[in-house]
């Protein structure tokens, strides 16, 4: 190998390192808000994993009692997860999916379902572990870690679900687009088009899953064959999601606790984060 080309490729490489490194930051956050791990881009710790049609993208930090992190959708990502990954990898052996469609992870071409996001959430958890796991999911990752818990009882030991309240077909119109989240937070979305293997199929992600929630139930014979203890919290301001809804989904669960944050709305868990985690930490200690 000449020197020429040697250096060639040293550059190459060293360029790849450093564009993989960029800090990222979360959907309507400025851009100096950022951690000081690259969640959600960390070559270090991630991973991948055959889910049916599609490659799942994951990281694992830390050590100890596997907790699985499923984020939103559409600007949901791994990174909105930072802080939670920041307070959980000292104890916890952390495990941060990217859900089909979002960050690193692929799409598919099959619908996507609640079922299909949690056999998605699965293999990842089998890749890791062969234990049962305690799962924190919001919005999007609340719904999937519902139908988690119901699929998987003998895998999940306990879960915290945020904002994710009784659903039924015309409870709530999803038809947002690819366009009209462009235009709402274009830096984020150009961050995010640069992680993704199929960027080009962004507006096959938005109508996937408007698709599955404008179809999906999540109600009573659902909540209710979910066996371990669940936390369920969420925002006194959710409009998407609210309190009514949110406690009618608890209450279907045998083994429930509730708790509603003051002054907050969807993403309570980011609006509010020490009165989240005051509540989240005993109950995941416990």
């Amino acid at each position: 190998m000449t020197v020429k080309l040697f250096l060639v490729l040293v550059f190459l490489l060293t360029n790849s390192t450093l564009q993989a490194q960029v800090p990222l930051r979360r959907a309507f956050q400025p851009a100096n808000e950022v951690s000081k791990t690259v969640y959600g881009a960390n070559a270090k710790a991630g991973h991948y994993v055959q889910a049916n049609d599609a490659k799942i993208y994951y990281e694992v930090y830390g050590k100890g009692q596997p907790i699985v992190l499923l984020h939103g959708g559409l600007f949901g990502t791994i990174t909105e997860m930072a802080d939670l990954i920041d307070k959980l990898k000292g104890n916890f052996r952390v495990i941060a999916v990217s859900t089909r469609g979002h960050g690193r992870s692929e799409i598919g071409h099959q619908l996507l379902t609640l079922e299909q996001r949690a056999t998605d959430a699965m293999a990842v958890i089998n890749a890791v572990t062969k234990d049962s796991v305690i799962v924190l999911g919001f919005s999007d990752g609340g719904y999937s870690a519902y139908q988690l818990g119901a699929m998987f009882p003998n895998r999940v030991k306990k879960m915290v679900v945020i904002g994710a309240g009784e659903l039924r077909p015309g409870f709530r119109e999803f038809n947002f687009t690819a366009k009209q989240a462009l235009a709402m937070d274009k830096p984020f979305w150009d961050q995010q088009l640069k992680l993704m293997p199929e960027p080009n199929r962004l507006d096959d992600v938005f109508t996937q899953v408007s698709n599955c929630y404008n179809n999906v139930t999540v109600s009573k014979d659902l909540l209710s064959a979910i066996q371990c203890p669940v936390l369920v919290m969420a925002g006194d301001h959710d409009q998407g999601n609210p309190v009514e809804r949110v406690v009618s989904a608890a209450r279907f669960i045998p083994n429930h606790q509730i708790s509603i944050i003051a002054n907050t709305g969807h993403g309570c868990f980011l609006e509010n984060a020490p009165a989240a985690w005051d509540v989240i930490r005993p109950f995941l200690m416990k």
